[in-house]
């Protein structure tokens, strides 16, 4: 029988948990946390991600800030309102909306953010301590992923994994979050021949390739657990937005095999923003005078 990996439900669960971590921080005289967000020009999905971000912070009672900068700004000017943050001792947080404009190196600025502010899990250091399995910053999404799956005590030990996507922010820290878990991981990508062999013999598949609905039922076997991370917007004369948001799975002919599989939307896209909260959480705890 098939279950839905329900990450709007999830979260809900696991905001209320924050929210009470917060009261009693506040109680006990703490800090509350802050998160800060750049958002750069005026990219309609990433005005709408910030936004869901603000009320998020609010729902929880952590504060938020959101700066929001021209399209034009140069990539020096933008260093410089990293830091400033980087040297603020009220936020412990700091998240660079992505993409950035074609004149700034996304990499340069995702290494000017201090890691003690890297919620987002993107800085080098981070990343190091997240594959050396020391207590870090996990990258977003995958550690909502994670988060996602322990709630619904989805067994990992001993399980045939399968990613397909190698990106810096889902594929490569997924493998290695999955290793942990003691799941054997494959890692697949645009480049694997014959991926189906790969995906046929998994007890697991985290889908992240950005490709929509990729993954068929054909590429599945019965019982198999689904993630799907891919959200690509298309066009959608009938929708009242004009677009509607797909996977990177085939959902109506993939989920009937599945003893679990995650819907788009409501699957990790919830969990990846309850994942910011719980790093920004993290931050205060981990590092109270920055």
């Amino acid at each position: 029988m098939m279950q839905l990996l329900n990450g709007n439900e999830v979260s809900k669960i696991i905001k209320a948990n924050i929210k009470e971590q917060v009261l009693k921080i506040k109680a006990d005289g703490g800090k509350t946390p802050h998160l800060a967000a750049i958002l750069v020009g005026s990219d309609g999905a990433s005005i709408t991600y910030v936004a869901a971000k603000e009320k998020d912070c609010e729902e929880v009672g952590f504060n938020s800030t959101i700066l929001r900068f021209d399209a034009s700004i140069s990539e020096e000017n933008l260093i410089a309102e990293v830091e400033k943050i980087n040297q603020n001792k009220d936020i412990d947080g700091l998240i660079v909306q992505l993409p950035l404009p074609k004149q700034i190196n996304e990499k340069r600025i995702t290494e000017a953010i201090s890691y003690k502010k890297d919620v987002d899990g993107f800085h080098p250091m981070n990343v190091g301590m997240m594959f050396k399995g020391l207590e870090t910053f996990l990258p977003a999404t995958p550690y909502g992923v994670i988060q996602l799956l322990a709630h619904y005590n989805i067994e990992t030990s001993g399980k045939n994994c399968v990613i397909i996507g190698r990106s810096d922010i889902v594929g490569k820290p997924m493998s290695a979050l999955m290793l942990q878990k003691n799941c054997t991981v494959t890692v697949c990508h645009s480049k694997t021949v014959n991926l189906s062999d790969f995906t046929k013999n998994a007890d697991i598949i985290i889908a992240a390739i950005g490709i929509p609905l990729f993954l068929k039922a054909n590429m599945v076997k019965e019982g198999a657990v689904v993630v799907d991370v891919g959200i690509t917007r298309v066009e959608d004369s009938n929708s009242k937005n004009g677009y509607k948001l797909m996977g990177d799975v085939d959902f109506k002919s993939v989920a009937p095999k599945c003893s679990f599989i995650t819907p788009v939307p409501g699957g990790v896209g919830p969990m990846t923003r309850v994942a910011l909260l719980l790093n920004t959480l993290d931050a205060v705890k981990r590092y109270p005078n920055h």
